[in-house]
Parts: structure tokens; sequence; C-alpha cells
């Protein structure tokens, strides 16, 4: 089992709570692998937070697929506010981190529940219109699971003040 850092910062630390708020409330994040050669591989995704796990989908092959395949253990990054203070040469901001393993899913059914998560979460109360992509895409799409682990939130100093 991994033990992870405890944030230096503790007085900037978001609670658990806040954490998976930050991760409902945003839309798109970077995920971050082992790439080719020991080099990390970041790549920004759109996801869905549920259960305590993070759901992406992904082409069948590429370097995503490559770098999963290799090596399970990931992060992923969402800021989920970015306000540049120039007069204050600060940033007012929020982001989460998570640290897991992703995996593909091999289950058609989870495969399947995942697709409709993603669907309902970008195109909400469109089911018929989902219907006709999952009947379309579906065979032609990796469905991904990242199992968190570890998962820490940090606000700018001036926003936790304010709270």
């Amino acid at each position: 089992m991994t033990t992870f850092r405890p944030m230096r910062r503790k007085c900037q630390q978001l609670s658990n709570e806040e954490s998976i708020g930050l991760l409902q409330k945003a839309t798109a994040g970077t995920l971050a692998l082992l790439g080719d050669g020991g080099y990390p591989y970041a790549v920004p995704l759109s996801y869905v937070y549920a259960d305590g796990h993070l759901y992406f989908h992904s082409a069948l092959s590429g370097h995503k697929v490559d770098a999963i395949r290799n090596c399970a253990k990931a992060s992923f990054c969402v800021i989920a506010q970015d306000q540049v203070k120039p007069q204050e040469y600060t940033t007012y901001f929020r982001s989460v981190i998570a640290f897991g393993n992703i995996h593909i899913v091999e289950d058609p059914e989870e495969k399947l529940a995942i697709a409709r998560l993603l669907g309902n979460r970008y195109n909400p109360h469109q089911d018929e219109a989902l219907q006709r992509e999952l009947d379309h895409g579906l065979s032609r799409m990796l469905a991904l699971r990242f199992d968190i682990e570890h998962l820490t939130g940090k606000a700018a100093i001036e926003l936790m003040r304010r709270s």
C-alpha cells in the first residue's frame, strides 16, 4: 500500500467533501500516466465522478491506452477555479488531485453503464439520442475506470480566509 504525502500547506487543504464537490462540478481534467520511455504523459479528458471512481472513455488504441496497459498507476488533476489577480500577484484557485489505479473495463455491462453515465452528464435528458450514439459507437470505444486511492483538494489562501 502506498503512503501518500500529506499536504504541506494544510491551511489551504479542502475537505474530502469539498474535493468531491469540485470533481462533481468540473467537466474536464488532466490524466497523468507513465508514458513512452518513462516520460510522463498528461492528457486532458472529459470525465464523470461517481461513487469514488472517475470514468472516462477512449479510442481502442493509442498512447493513453498503451500507457494504461503498461502501468495502472495514475493521477488526475482538475482546476475548478482559476482567477488571475494581477494587482495581487496571485491566482485565486481551487483544484483537486486524485491518485489511484486506472483500468480498462472489459465487462460489457459495466462498459455500457459508464457510457451512459458519461452521456447523461454531457447531454442530459436525451435518452433517445444517447441510445442511438451507443448503438453506433459503443463497440469502438473503451471505458476506463479510475479507482481513487487518495484525494487532495487545495484552494488559494485568500479563498480559505473568506470561508
